[in-house]
Parts: structure tokens; C-alpha cells; sequence
């Protein structure tokens, strides 16, 4: 493609030009074409947008400082087939992704088109999809492998010793009920995630819900010495699923009880209101808070603040895990506060009443 000793484009050239540049912007991915000299001469909005600096006749290598890229682009430009290279942008943020360079001619000449395919998120679900199963193999791991060596014990050595017999019971129960509450929290989150793309309609009594929680875990709460109060309206109409909404209260208010017990008056205060976005609900306690570098990362599948505690009070690490997804099903908005010695909120702000009618 003829240029001009200044780098421009010969008039010539120029519906060739604009033939590219119309190719390029059909394209949905962001899209590159450089001449012989590594040189854009056509791009489409996309890529623009991830260039914020791209300059028509501007060499690749100010766009793309990637040598195995620019590497792929030479072959391509000297006659090699279609090539495919990795590139990792890291500002502002970092992304991941797969260029393909494919050859092309106009004019007689040599060209390269450059397709960039954004992979970063499905590079994330796979790491949290590994994770997940690598975490999901050690939290069964520890109590299987407990329950397998107290049934060799009472099958060997503790055969007739009745007071070991008694003991080793108690703890292969507490194991077996471990494993159990995580399949169940595991089934459960499969089940929210299946179904978190639609948003359910069905009027639900968020205080008829909260009250009912409240009183089915006063047994936890007087063993915890724990005062649990309410502070809501006499109903509170939301959109959504009342056994999910029921598992995310039990889910709030049990884990302030079990964790945020604590202090002098040692209270856990529930509280429905009205809101400019909504209707917020709100589980308050006065523990011993949650440091700031942890507050980002408590929704994740199976992270804890305090591994050997969770575990010691019946945690799967799976609890806010299933919240947050409550709350995405149900078009919500989740936020946690709190300070170090101060105890923590968290809150939920769901959105007006859904109407059918629209």
C-alpha cells in the first residue's frame, strides 16, 4: 500500500484505506490492521477505546510493547501463516489477552490484521473453578481422613475399650455433621448460581422472615449469651424467594451471634427500614470487628478471617459466599462495615417491590 514520505496514506490508497477501516469496524473485538512497516494504518472503535492513543501511520510497538506480538506480526508480514501471541496489559488494571494475527493483501501489498480477544474473565472463573475444587477436596479431606482413622482404631485397638469407643463416637458424629453442612451449603450455592439470572417476584415479608430467624436461633443466642434485637416496622414487602431470604437472615444473624458475641453487653441488633433505593436490612454487632484487609475478600468461596476458629463453631466458609449471591439474585446491594474492636454491619439494600405489570 503506497505511503507518503511523511508516513501518511497516498490519496491513491485511500479507498483501500477506508475499505480496511470499514472491515475493521464490522469487527466486534478490537481490531488492528498495520502495513509492511508495522505501521496502523486502519482500526475499529473497540480497539480505539483500549488505545486511548493510537495514531493512524503510528508504529504498533507505541500501542502493543509486547515483543512475542510484535514477533508474530514480522512473520506474518514476511509470509507466514495465520500466528497467535499473548498479550498482558496491565494499566489501569490488568487484562489478559489472545491477539491473532492473520495475513492479508491489498494492493500487492502485505498486511497483518490484528485481532485481539479479551480473556481475562474467563482466565478468573477458571482459577476460582480450580480453587474451588482444590478447597472443596481439603475441607472433606480433614474429616474423612479423621473419620477413617477412628473406624481403623475402634476396629483394632479401642475394639473393647468402651470409654475410647464413646469418645471416638462423639467425634466421628461431629465430622460427619461437618461434611454434611458443607454438601448442603455447596448444594445451595449451585442451586442460587443456577437460577441467579432471573429475578424472583414473588411478594416476601422480610419481618415475618427476621422474626421467625430470630426466634428459631434463641437457643444459639442464650448458650452464646447473646441479646438479639429487632428494630422493624410491622411488614416489609420485598420481591423474592422466601427460602433463600430466609437462608441469607439465618446466614447474617448466626454468624453475629457465633463471631461477634463479645464485649461487655455482648448484643446483635437486626433492624428493616425503609430507604431511597429500597428496602435495607441491616444485622449489626458489637464483636471484636474485622480488619480492613479483610473486608473485600469475605464473600469469597470458602475464605475466613479465622480458619481454626470457623471451623471450631461449625463455619464452612461458605456462608457469605451464599449471601452474596442472595443478594445478586435478588438485585440487592451488599455492604459490610466495620472497625477493629468496634464490631461490624452488614447490610442489604433490596430493591422496590417488582411490578408485573411492566
Amino acid at each position: 500500500m503506497a505511503m507518503t514520505e511523511t508516513g501518511g496514506v497516498d490519496r491513491a490508497a485511500r479507498p483501500q484505506c477506508t475499505l480496511l477501516q470499514d472491515f475493521a469496524g464490522a469487527l466486534p473485538d478490537p481490531v488492528l490492521v498495520v502495513d509492511r512497516e508495522t505501521r496502523v494504518i486502519a482500526s475499529n472503535g473497540p480497539a480505539r477505546e483500549l488505545f486511548s492513543d493510537i495514531v493512524a501511520g503510528e508504529a504498533l510497538a507505541y500501542a502493543i510493547r509486547s515483543p512475542g506480538v510484535l514477533d508474530a506480526v514480522a512473520m506474518v508480514l514476511e509470509g507466514a501463516p495465520r500466528q497467535t501471541a499473548a498479550w498482558r496489559e496491565r494499566t489501569p488494571v490488568e487484562r489478559l489477552f489472545d491477539v491473532f494475527i492473520s495475513p492479508l493483501t491489498v494492493d500487492g501489498e502485505p498486511v497483518a490484521v490484528l485481532e485481539l480477544r479479551d480473556i481475562t474473565e474467563a482466565r478468573r472463573v477458571e482459577r476460582m473453578r480450580v480453587n474451588f475444587i482444590a478447597n472443596v477436596s481439603h475441607e472433606l479431606r480433614t474429616p474423612l481422613a479423621s473419620l477413617l482413622g477412628f473406624i481403623e482404631t475402634l476396629q483394632g485397638p479401642a475394639r473393647n475399650d468402651a470409654a475410647a469407643r464413646e469418645k471416638f463416637l462423639d467425634i466421628m458424629g461431629e465430622q460427619g455433621r461437618r461434611m454434611a453442612r458443607l454438601v448442603d451449603d455447596l448444594l445451595s450455592l449451585s442451586r442460587i448460581e443456577l437460577n441467579e439470572h432471573v429475578r424472583p417476584q414473588t411478594p416476601v415479608d422480610l419481618v415475618a422472615i427476621t422474626r421467625h430467624i430470630a426466634d428459631t436461633l434463641e437457643p444459639v443466642a442464650r448458650e452464646a449469651g447473646v441479646a438479639v434485637s429487632i428494630r422493624a416496622p410491622a411488614s416489609a414487602i420485598v420481591s423474592g424467594d422466601a427460602d433463600e431470604l430466609t437462608r441469607l437472615a439465618e446466614n447474617l444473624v448466626e454468624n453475629a451471634i457465633k463471631y461477634g458475641g463479645s464485649g461487655p453487653s455482648p448484643t446483635v441488633e437486626i433492624s428493616i427500614a425503609p430507604s431511597a433505593s429500597g428496602t435495607e436490612f441491616a444485622v449489626r454487632d458489637n464483636g471484636p470487628g474485622i480488619a480492613p484487609e479483610h473486608l473485600t475478600r469475605l464473600t469469597e468461596r470458602f475464605y475466613r478471617v479465622d480458619t481454626p476458629l470457623s471451623r471450631a463453631r461449625g463455619g464452612t466458609g461458605l456462608g457469605l459466599a451464599i449471601v452474596k449471591h442472595i443478594v445478586a439474585r435478588h438485585r440487592g446491594r451488599l455492604e459490610i462495615e466495620s472497625l477493629v474492636g468496634k464490631g461490624a454491619t452488614f447490610r442489604v439494600t433490596f430493591p422496590p417491590v417488582l411490578d408485573k405489570s411492566q
